[in-house]
């Protein structure tokens, strides 16, 4: 009987190992995937952040157009419009920060301080990365289409609230550099504020 036990034991662990190296391998291949072009594509965020818009991505540059706000990242400096108080905030914020604002920041996540496992899903392979050490998101669920491209992520915020962002509308473009930096020329009332 305790050989029986200790072999389902040693089975069980041998299998979570599998689902664990399976998983990082869909998120490199996923990351790598990611890295090759740029894109451009719809979210909507719902749960403790909620905000819809549009998003471009060339490797860590990005563009995030929401209803509330617009924010501009060219790998360095962050230029963040806020249409309530028609203002700009010129900052440079380390990954934490950017990982809040970017929603594709999440494809690199896993690399450090979690473990992961995968499984089939109806809208394709569901990643769950849950922090082994103290992180800002403590459960991420990212969901890959059959393209590798992420298309829910699911994550759990420090103050203990659930937020899903929906992504479709993927499209593959060439992205000019003007994409990612804030242009006066577009808001020319807009007070603009140096953090830096």
């Amino acid at each position: 009987m305790r050989k029986i036990f200790l072999t389902i034991v040693i089975s069980l662990i041998t299998s979570i190992s599998v689902f664990a190296q399976d998983a990082k391998a869909t998120m490199d291949k996923a990351a790598a995937a990611f890295k090759k072009s740029s894109i451009s594509a719809t979210y909507k965020a719902t749960g403790q952040m909620n905000d819809e818009g549009t998003i471009a991505i060339k490797g860590q540059k990005f563009c995030a157009k929401g209803r509330q706000a617009t924010v501009w990242f060219n790998g360095k400096t962050q230029w963040t419009y806020m249409k309530s108080t028609n203002e700009v905030n010129i900052s440079a914020p380390n990954n934490k920060k950017i990982s809040v604002v970017n929603p594709y920041a999440f494809i690199n996540l896993y690399k450090s301080g979690y473990d992961l496992t995968q499984k089939k899903t109806a809208k394709g392979t569901e990643v769950h990365m849950k922090a082994t050490t103290s992180k800002s998101f403590k459960e991420v669920y990212i969901t890959l289409n059959s393209s590798l491209q992420p298309v829910q992520i699911k994550f759990l915020g420090s103050k203990g609230a659930w937020t899903t962002i929906a992504i479709s509308n993927y499209k593959t473009a060439s992205l000019p550099e003007s994409t990612f930096r804030f242009n006066k020329k577009d808001y020319p009332d807009a007070e603009v504020i140096d953090l830096r």
